[in-house]
């Protein structure tokens, strides 16, 4: 025998014994089964929380901004003072505004100076009047006893007339002055309004959150196109809001009064309760270099209780509780899966998810996977895996609520049973009617 041929077979030989080998570990596989954990369900209570990020805010935060232009000259707070309703803050240069007020003052007083001349020069002309008009009456009886003249009783009837137009003078006098003087006042006291504008108080009770101004610089006040100068902001701090950016899908569970739990990034090993207060309608408007991020909704939770320590614009996380269950058969996060299965017109099941390798090719050889009978349909069902003689069965199940690690099961499986929880491949891959073994005894509970 050649040393080839010798060759060739020793060859054979070794590709023979190497399959041999493999199909020895597949079989041998096959027949052992994937090692498999299993848990008993049992009854628990759950919570549906949706957790989100956000900032601290005062629920009343007042922009302390000045109506007149005018250089500083006080100021009496500087940023972190705890300031009280009506408590001086800042006060705007007030010397024109002064000076105006002074010549109101004036004004006024000289109008109403004024006013009572008049209403002498009125009583003046009335008694003038009331002369005339007994001067006339008696030139009257005079002429009809024809003992006057006919041109003294003309003189006469002409000096009550022109009293009289003059009583109606004065009287038109003393109208226009009390006008004035209402004018001056009107001035005066919006001059005075304004004076009081320069001196600022704070509207709120409240911490000087910030304060952008200094004693001897300029203040502006806005116009349709330039904001004016925001002089310092003052946050009632006795109500503080935890202002979060949720995600759109979990908008649908969140409402109003839910319960919540806060934690503040500079206030660590601290937890706060709340409840959410309000929701919004839109979403977050978000910058153009963040178009392509998910859509959030603001959501505000008042936190109860004051807290001495934090300050606006501190980073918060809460975990607002949506939904609670009590004594609810639960079902681990990890063994849940998805399978694809048939179902017919009345929604039973008509054909098991997935089989084993020769039942697969025997189905297969039946019809074509993608051939359905009328009425039936095909769609994907979230379910667990069970262990009966050996090998795992898929059963669907209906899940409620999620909490952090197990699932409201509302049909499908029971108290007591027991299902695959891992290892994950192993729950990923499996496929019904796939030969099992236990690993460990179910995890008592």
């Amino acid at each position: 025998m050649s040393v080839n041929r010798k060759k060739l077979i020793i060859g054979a030989v070794i590709v023979a014994l190497a399959g041999a080998l493999v199909a020895a570990n597949v079989f041998l596989k096959r027949e052992k089964g994937v090692e498999v954990d299993l848990e008993k369900l049992a009854a628990r209570d759950l919570e549906a929380v949706v957790s989100a990020s956000g900032k601290i805010q005062a629920r009343t935060t007042v922009n302390i901004s000045s109506q007149s232009m005018g250089r500083v000259t006080r100021l009496a707070v500087k940023e972190g003072d705890r300031v009280q309703r009506g408590q001086f803050l800042v006060e705007i240069d007030p010397r024109s505004l002064r000076s105006q007020v002074e010549r109101g003052d004036a004004a006024l007083s000289a109008q109403r100076v004024a006013v009572a001349q008049a209403r002498t020069q009125l009583e003046s002309a009335k008694t003038q009047l009331a002369l005339a008009r007994e001067t006339l009456k008696r030139q009257q009886g005079l002429w009809d006893e024809q003992l006057t003249t006919r041109e003294a009783l003309d003189r006469a009837e002409n000096e009550v007339q022109v009293r009289e137009r003059e009583v109606e003078a004065r009287e038109a006098a003393i109208t226009m002055e009390a006008t004035r003087v209402r004018q001056t006042a009107a001035d005066l006291a919006n001059a005075r309004y304004n004076l009081g504008l320069l001196s600022i108080e704070s509207p709120i009770d409240g911490i000087v959150t910030r304060r952008s101004i200094e004693i001897g610089e300029n203040v502006m006040i806005g116009t349709m196109n330039n904001p004016g100068t925001v002089l310092m902001t003052i946050a009632d701090m006795s109500i503080i809001e935890a202002e979060l950016e949720v995600d759109e899908t979990d908008i649908p569970t969140v409402a109003l009064g839910q319960p919540a739990k806060v934690t503040i990034d500079a206030l660590p090993d601290r937890e706060f309760t709340g409840t959410v207060t309000e929701i919004g309608n839109s979403p977050i408007q978000a910058a153009a270099a963040a178009a392509a991020r998910a859509t959030n909704f603001k959501v505000v939770v008042t936190i109860d209780g004051e807290i001495p320590e934090v300050r606006p614009g501190f980073t918060c996380t809460a975990d607002i509780t949506t939904a609670t269950r009590k004594s609810v058969v639960s079902v681990p996060i990890q063994a849940t899966t998805v399978r694809e299965l048939v179902y017919d017109e009345k929604g039973a099941v008509v054909k098991p998810p997935e089989t084993g390798r020769k039942t697969r090719r025997a189905a297969a050889a039946a019809a074509p996977p993608d051939e359905l009978k009328p009425g039936q349909t095909r769609k994907e069902t979230e379910g667990v895996f069970a262990v009966k003689d050996g090998k795992a069965v898929f059963k669907p199940v209906k899940t409620g609520i999620a909490g952090e690690k197990y699932l409201e099961a509302l049909s499908g499986v029971a108290a007591g049973e027991e299902v695959i929880v891992g290892p994950f491949n192993s729950v990923r891959d499996l496929k019904d009617g796939d030969p099992v073994k236990v690993k460990k005894p179910a995890a008592k509970k």
